[in-house]
């Protein structure tokens, strides 16, 4: 029989589609899996899959609500069965359509997947109209599909509309009866529109947070290599400058050379520190620490240094960054400017605070031009005092080479005697 045909067709087409829903469903289960990986690895938070993404087929049993109409044809109970046997099937067609595209978004917009929930709504009005009774149920059927496919502000006045409309065909078949069926489909658009939006939102969610976890790896990774960077650069030019003295002064005079091989145990010692402390992230730099390194490291490197601070107490974090500004132009002095003398002035108020270090070496002329201000470890702490409010500003002046770096000045901790000390020149 012909009917029998189709049956077999709407079979294959079914193994077929759930064929395709096993395949995806391995191939997402092995991008979690990678995922989760990649995740364990790079030490994002670790989160389990929260299962397959819902597809058409969590719908499709809602389909045994129409048993009723295809029973009424298998007995013979439905005047013109042919007419009502095709409506049968090229409802549940559309109806399978429609809820498959549903869950794509792009699918779900298309003008293909509107036209046949318009043609899903007239065949239904036709069957009610023609046949009324069990053929009203699927009224919520076409609401589930509705709920499927409309969201946002519209969702409630199609949902209203549809109600209304299956009430008062309903009303013309069945009389009061018919409110069942107008709150069905109200309630069947509705509650399938929102546990498909809240299932959206939450994979949504769950997406940002991956993303946000991965940035967080990102910038911790960056912050480790401006801080290595910045502490290896420093440090090993202090031992190389400390190297070069005691290496002069060996034949002379044993003790200076002495005094400059304990520095440089010193100043490895302290970087051991320092990179454990950069590596765990919980590293504050003390400004004074970092002036008196840099007292300590101009002097190995021939160059008089003056260092004069004044001001009121600064907050550990701004002391921080002003310690890192201080590193890295010391550091840059040392390597390439040639200067004689390197002045560095630290001068604070009470809403700002200002870092001031010049030579009166060479200059830009000996740094390799680069893009950006200065090179890497300049460009980093550009970026670290923006973040803070702050700025840095590095280049030639008339004679030698200026840093100069602002920031916001935070409360601080007074000490007995910062006050009695407005200003330490060495």
């Amino acid at each position: 029989m012909a009917w029998k045909h189709r049956v077999t067709c709407r079979m294959f087409e079914l193994r077929d589609a759930r064929r395709e829903w096993k395949a995806d469903r391995d191939v997402w289960k092995a991008e979690w899996r990678a995922r989760d990986k990649d995740a364990k690895n790079s030490g994002a938070p670790e989160g389990g899959p929260m299962g397959p993404p819902p597809n058409g087929f969590a719908l499709l049993p809602w389909l045994l609500m129409g048993l009723g109409a295809f029973s009424n044809l298998l007995q013979g109970k439905t005047a013109n069965p042919w007419i009502g046997g095709i409506g049968l099937f090229v409802f549940n067609s559309l109806y399978i359509s429609v809820v498959f595209q549903a869950f794509d978004k792009r699918r779900r917009e298309a003008r293909y997947t509107l036209l046949a929930l318009i043609a899903m709504g007239l065949l239904t009005c036709g069957l009610a109209i023609t046949y009324g009774g069990s053929w009203l149920m699927f009224f919520p059927l076409l609401g589930l599909a509705t709920g499927a496919v409309v969201r946002g502000r519209r969702l409630g006045q199609v949902a209203l509309g549809l109600s209304a409309l299956a009430g008062t065909i309903g009303g013309l078949e069945e009389g009061w009866d018919a409110l069942n069926i107008a709150y069905g489909t109200f309630l069947s658009t509705m509650v399938t529109a929102a546990i498909l939006s809240l299932a959206e939102a939450v994979r949504e969610l769950r997406a940002a947070r991956e993303e946000l976890a991965h940035r967080a790896v990102e910038q911790e990774r960056l912050r480790f290599s401006r801080d290595l960077h910045d502490l290896l650069g420093h440090t090993l030019s202090v031992i190389v400058v400390k190297s070069e003295a005691a290496r002069r002064l060996a034949h002379r005079d044993l003790d200076a050379a002495l005094t400059q091989v304990s520095d440089i145990e010193s100043v490895g010692r302290q970087a051991l520190t320092e990179i454990r402390e950069a590596v765990t992230g919980y590293r504050e730099g003390s400004l004074t620490t970092e002036l008196d390194r840099a007292r300590s490291a101009l002097m190995a490197a021939g160059i008089e240094p003056v260092v004069r601070q004044s001001g009121p107490p600064l907050a550990a974090q701004t002391e921080a960054l002003l310690g890192w500004v201080v590193r890295e132009a010391v550091t840059n002095a040392v390597r390439h400017s040639g200067a004689a003398r390197c002045e560095i002035s630290v001068a604070g108020t009470p809403e700002r605070v200002r870092l001031r270090v010049h030579d009166n070496g060479r200059g830009a002329a000996a740094v390799p031009p680069q893009p950006g201000i200065g090179g890497t470890g300049l460009r980093g702490l550009t970026e670290r005092l923006g973040a803070a409010g702050g700025s840095l500003e590095a280049g030639p002046a008339a004679r030698g080479f200026t840093v100069t770096a602002e920031l916001p000045a935070l409360p601080g901790e007074a000490e007995p005697d910062a006050m009695l000390e407005p200003e330490r020149a060495g």
